[in-house]
C-alpha cells in the first residue's frame, strides 16, 4: 500500500471568525520607586531635621522635614524619583550641615550622619 499523501488543513473565514479574541491582561500598576534618606544625630528635644535638595520632590528653596523615628535617628522616603536625589540636611530648616551634598540613586536608601557647626 502506498502511504496517504499529507493534506493541509484549511481555515475557513467562519472558523477564522469564531475564535474568540486574546483577551489583554489589564496593566500592572507600576509601583513607584522609594528613595530612602536616614540621618544618624540627635539634635535635641523640640528641633526637627528637614532636607533640601534636587530629585525626588525636593527643591533647595524649602525644606521637607523627616520623620523621628528614634531619639537620633530620622528618615524620609521619597517616591518622586526618576534621578539621582542630591541633598543636604537642615535644622529647623534654618542651619544648614557642612560639608558637601549627599547623592543617592533612584531606589536607593542613604544613611549618613551630618554635622552641624552648632551642634
Amino acid at each position: 500500500m502506498a502511504p496517504k499523501a499529507k493534506t493541509s488543513p484549511r481555515i475557513t473565514a467562519a472558523a477564522a471568525k469564531a475564535v474568540a479574541p486574546v483577551a489583554k491582561k489589564p496593566a500592572e500598576a507600576k509601583r513607584p520607586v522609594v528613595t530612602t534618606i536616614v540621618a544618624n544625630i540627635d539634635i535635641g528635644f523640640g528641633n526637627t531635621l528637614y532636607v533640601r535638595g534636587e530629585g525626588g520632590g525636593l527643591n533647595w528653596e524649602t525644606g521637607v522635614a523627616l520623620d523621628c523615628v528614634a531619639d537620633d535617628k530620622w528618615t524620609i522616603s521619597l517616591s518622586d524619583a526618576a534621578s539621582p536625589v542630591v541633598f543636604k540636611l537642615l535644622v529647623n530648616d534654618l542651619v544648614w550641615s557642612v560639608g558637601e551634598n549627599h547623592t543617592v540613586p533612584p531606589g536607593g536608601e542613604l544613611a549618613v550622619s551630618p554635622v552641624f557647626p552648632s551642634w
